[in-house]
């Protein structure tokens, strides 16, 4: 495939004035206030994330001390990490002086080869993805070295024709981006309904009382994964990580060997919650299926004794988590767990069955319908995207000529 219409295809390096990575900035060089240091978390796909909330900085003093490269508006940052790896943005003008870290590549355009913007709409395209996911190395984590950034090929037309191209991408664009914006909103507006509903109903049942899961219900670790000491038979199990909220992710179940007298002490039943101890602390999801499954010791299992606590306690636990409440419950300065003794004492409101059923009623129907409006949005965004990548494609591939 060749090019025509005065396009070319040309190393990323070779355009630019400037292209370097950011500075190596560890904790002991930050401080309070000063020059702002910008890093992966605020390259987005195409648009910058300002977090004022986690901004980190150096002082002047530091500045000069590292020699550090000072990024200016307009400048294009590449993250050479995850996820997706090779995501850019163009620099907008935050009223601070910046540098970034060096896993983000400082790309500053030749202005008479080519625009900025040009670049960073090219670089949300899928072709240009699927370059530099050839490039990239690691079996695990992916990344791409600057040098092998520096070779990913970009579609050149002159500029007159990237000035068209870039006002025809931003008109469609500013339209699909108030779409996608009107659906996140609405998105947003289902979570606040959800909380709110969730918050009346268990702050009214509190005003009754409430009960410790230790009177409520019995509970129990799993097994220990220990490939040298297990016995028995291999059978599926599941982890953390297979427990969502209020559902099962049985995708990539996993086998440990159990014994046969091992069963009612390391199994799920129907009706039992089965609940994160480490890796999501508190994420439950209720075991529906007739056929029991054993599960490890990541994981809770809590019979109660009277079976309509257990959706009652899964919606509490998921109010809770929403609410950052249950994170008091936890233990660990780093990864943090859920452990046995603080599951046994948590506090869970009890109302008589029959208000109990008619909360539970209310609760469900809203998931039910929030469900469908989630789908529902969540499908239009997708759309929209879609339609944004068939905008590039179209417009970045009108140079090739087959």
């Amino acid at each position: 495939m060749g090019l025509k219409n005065g396009w070319k295809n040309l190393p990323l390096k070779e355009v630019c004035t400037v292209f370097a990575d950011g500075d190596w900035i560890e904790t002991k060089d930050q401080s309070p206030s000063g020059i702002r240091l910008i890093q992966t978390g605020n390259v987005g796909a195409g648009l910058f994330k300002n977090r004022e909330g986690k901004a980190r900085f150096i002082s002047e003093q530091t500045f000069r001390r590292l020699k550090c490269t000072e990024i200016l508006p307009g400048d294009c940052l590449v993250s050479r990490l995850p996820d997706p790896v090779g995501r850019a943005c163009l620099l907008p003008n935050i009223g601070e002086r910046m540098i970034t870290a060096v896993d983000c590549t400082i790309v500053r355009p030749k202005n008479n080869i080519l625009l900025p913007k040009f670049l960073n709409y090219y670089a949300c395209s899928s072709k240009y993805l699927s370059e530099v996911e050839k490039k990239c190395t690691g079996a695990t984590r992916k990344r791409i070295s600057r040098k092998n950034l520096g070779l990913v090929p970009i579609p050149i037309p002159p500029l007159p024709e990237q000035k068209r191209i870039v006002g025809i991408l931003d008109k469609a664009f500013a339209e699909i981006d108030r779409s996608i914006a009107n659906s996140q909103s609405s998105l947003t507006q289902i979570s606040k309904l959800i909380a709110s509903v969730l918050e009346r109903e268990f702050q009214k049942a509190l005003q009754f009382g409430s009960s410790p899961v230790g009177e409520l219900a019995d509970h129990c670790l799993g097994k220990m994964l220990d490939r040298r000491k297990n016995q028995g038979t291999p059978k599926m199990y599941l982890r953390n990580i297979n427990v969502r909220w209020f559902e099962f992710d049985l995708s990539d179940l996993l086998e440990m060997r159990f014994k046969d007298d091992e069963f009612d002490r390391y199994s799920a039943k129907k009706g039992d919650v089965l609940v994160c101890e480490g890796g999501y602390p508190g994420r439950c999801a209720i075991w529906t299926s007739d056929e029991p499954i054993y599960f490890q010791k990541a994981l809770h299992r809590v019979r109660f004794h009277n079976p309509l606590h257990a959706k009652w306690f899964m919606y509490f636990m998921f109010y809770c988590d929403q609410a950052g409440l249950l994170r008091r419950k936890f233990t660990g300065a780093g990864i943090q767990h859920f452990t046995g003794k603080a599951l046994k004492v948590f506090e869970v409101p009890i109302i008589a069955d029959d208000q109990m059923k008619r909360s539970l009623s209310l609760i469900e129907e809203l998931f039910t319908e929030s469900s469908r409006l989630i789908e529902s949005h969540g499908r239009k965004i997708q759309t929209h995207n879609e339609l944004k990548q068939a905008f590039m494609e179209e417009h970045f591939s009108k140079g090739a000529e087959s």
